[in-house]
């Protein structure tokens, strides 16, 4: 009777998580970039008055460091990343303007996902950021930001598919649960967070592509049939996965190379160092305000000339060097021989 009562347990949990998944499944879509915004910021040629992609994955890398020194969330992190591409594949902005709206984002996100208690004051977080703006600015940001998303911003992301289907993985195994690592692959979709290209996949193809990456490195067929039926119900594409995977994968690769620039968690406590300090001390609240942005800066309009003063600061990023602790989740991935292996002995 006892087993039979655990197995009604997790036929209940099971379907739960499946209902779970099939709501999220119809959300996806709503809360994806629109693909022809993004697309004209990967066309676009680096320059100071038009967003570069380069611009853009610098700025999600801020993010990931901003969310790190204050012991956010990755849920916060994503979701930061999911209003920044929102905003961005929806009006045309330019590189001045970025570092606020790259603000704004990682307060609309914390204010979400993160306990009231915990979130820093708006004064904080422009002197750690270095964001070169005012109080003022950033509420004037963030009314824009939240009017043109309508003010929806719990949105469906990939982090919560890959959350899912690794809640769901463990309730269908007899394997060891500690085998599927979810900080390892959530530190894995924060690094594809960093590459504009993953923001055009759907959120749920992008984490099944990090857990599919995963179940091949443990060559376990078990996890590799659970994941298949996964795939199935979630009506996921053979080529659609083989085609994000080989990207994702690639992306893992580069990423576990001494010669790519990551997030550098720590460089923030250097920014607020005796000499920095000193700097600081006042000039967050004496810079000159944000440059108005142009309403009809969308990308179905034409775009009206700026002319207010460039706010660039000519500061680095901060983003320089490798996190010791996610670094080690990053590894060269070969994925067509060993998925093709598992696909055949199944």
């Amino acid at each position: 009777m006892k087993d039979l009562g655990a197995e009604e347990q997790m036929s209940n949990e099971a379907f739960w998580l499946f209902k779970q998944l099939n709501l999220h499944l119809e959300q996806e879509l709503k809360f994806q970039p629109r693909e022809k915004g993004l697309s004209l910021i990967e066309r676009t040629v680096e320059n100071e008055n038009t967003l570069c992609p380069r611009l853009r994955n610098a700025k999600v890398e801020d993010l990931w460091s901003l969310t790190s020194f204050f012991g956010f969330t990755t849920e916060t992190f994503v979701l930061a990343v999911n209003i920044l591409d929102r905003f961005l594949a929806l009006m045309k902005v330019k590189p001045k303007h970025l570092s606020c709206i790259g603000v704004c984002c990682f307060q609309l996100a914390s204010q979400v996902i993160e306990e009231e208690c915990n979130i820093p004051s708006t004064h904080d977080v422009i002197r750690i950021s270095q964001c070169k703006c005012t109080v003022s600015d950033l509420k004037r940001m963030e009314k824009i930001i939240s009017e043109k998303l309508h003010f929806e911003f719990k949105a469906t992301t990939a982090l919560t598919f890959l959350h899912l289907y690794h809640t769901i993985v463990l309730c269908h195994t007899s394997e060891r649960k500690e085998i599927l690592n979810l900080d390892k692959l959530e530190a894995q979709l924060k690094a594809c967070n960093c590459r504009l290209v993953f923001s055009k996949a759907k959120p749920s193809i992008l984490a099944l592509c990090l857990l599919t990456l995963e179940v091949q490195t443990l060559k376990s067929i078990e996890l590799f049939e659970i994941v298949l039926r996964v795939q199935k119900h979630s009506k996921i594409s053979d080529s659609d996965l083989l085609y994000w995977r080989e990207l994702v994968s690639k992306c893992l690769a580069d990423y576990s190379s001494p010669e790519c620039c990551k997030p550098d968690h720590k460089k923030l406590v250097w920014i607020v160092s005796r000499r920095t300090a000193q700097n600081l001390q006042n000039s967050y609240c004496s810079v000159p305000e944000l440059p108005t942005i142009p309403e009809v800066g969308c990308f179905n309009e034409s775009e009206s000339e700026d002319s207010c003063e460039d706010m660039s600061c000519g500061e680095e990023s901060l983003s320089s060097s490798p996190s010791d602790l996610e670094g080690n989740f990053f590894f060269d991935l070969k994925p067509k021989s060993t998925w093709k292996a598992l696909n055949c002995q199944s």
